[in-house]
């Protein structure tokens, strides 16, 4: 008898260090890279905003809610339908804890700089662009803000966590260096795209981002024909649009200025691929 309690005595650190690892649950893709960079093995991480679809309109179902049910942690990031979705998803497990990646960032308000966004992004997003994640600078903080989160909910893998950011953010510095670097010879310094969701790059690489939506909506007649004028004006030959969204209306612009389309994507969960893959286009639609 002695030497069964003994025994179990000895297991119990061991199954201590045994449990599963943190559920955690992100809304897009992206974030869903920063925190399984940051977690490694010890976190199970999942995007609700699934790869083609549309975050501005999306609904969680039901059975995405209920997967919620055991999640340690929430990272949100502002994008539209989380204010509305909240409420709900924290009732489906009350005790989890929700992380918003824009904590201790600068953020952008959406009449930001001079990307002909006065009026708004549109798709309810309150004052602010959510789109923080194509700014390697900010991800270096949210990474922080991550891995501190992690540390507090596991204590046990603080130094894990910790190691795992630092490699994370050297891997951003050398991605920032890259496209700085890609970019530094660029005459043009302005890029068209449909949704205006690279306001932040923009600001990081001293671009300017020029945006064919107005409030989430397919520009009017007038407004249209002001935005081929201004391309021509401008030299502007490339227009940029994410795969989620109709392109219909950038198409007409590529069309009257002898331009074309091109795709990317702020969504794409291969992040550092992806940012430089966005640098060597708009070099290229830039370039002199």
């Amino acid at each position: 008898m002695l030497r069964r309690l003994f025994l179990i005595l000895l297991l119990i650190p061991c199954l201590a260090h045994a449990k599963d690892p943190l559920t955690v649950f992100v809304t897009v893709a992206p974030l869903e890279t920063f925190v399984s960079r940051i977690g490694g093995d010890h976190v199970r991480v999942d995007a609700l905003v699934r790869p083609g679809q549309d975050p501005h309109a999306y609904e969680p179902t039901a059975r995405r809610i209920a997967a919620l049910a055991d999640a340690d942690l929430y990272v949100r990031v502002g994008v539209g339908f989380e204010d509305a979705w909240m409420p709900r998803l924290l009732a489906a497990n009350p005790g989890m804890r929700v992380l918003d990646a824009r904590d201790g960032l600068e953020v952008r308000r959406k009449d930001a700089g001079h990307d002909h966004d006065d009026h708004g992004h549109g798709h309810d997003h309150g004052d602010f662009d959510p789109h923080v994640w194509t700014s390697p600078a900010r991800v270096k903080i949210m990474g922080a803000r991550i891995r501190d989160a992690l540390a507090d909910l596991a204590p046990e893998y603080a130094a894990d966590f910790a190691a795992n950011d630092a490699r994370f953010a050297a891997d951003l510095d050398a991605l920032d260096t890259e496209i700085r670097a890609r970019l530094s010879g660029v005459e043009n310094r302005r890029f068209m795209v449909y949704h205006p969701a690279w306001g932040y790059f923009a600001e990081d690489y001293a671009l300017e981002q020029v945006a064919i939506e107005r409030e989430g909506k397919e520009p009017g007649a007038r407004a249209l024909t002001a935005m081929i004028e201004q391309a021509r004006r401008e030299g502007i030959r490339v227009i940029f649009v994410q795969p989620q969204l109709n392109p219909a209306s950038a198409e007409q612009v590529a069309r009257s200025i002898g331009g074309q389309v091109a795709v990317i994507d702020p969504l794409s969960g291969d992040y550092f691929e992806n940012l430089r893959q966005v640098a060597e286009l708009i070099a290229g639609a830039g370039a002199p």
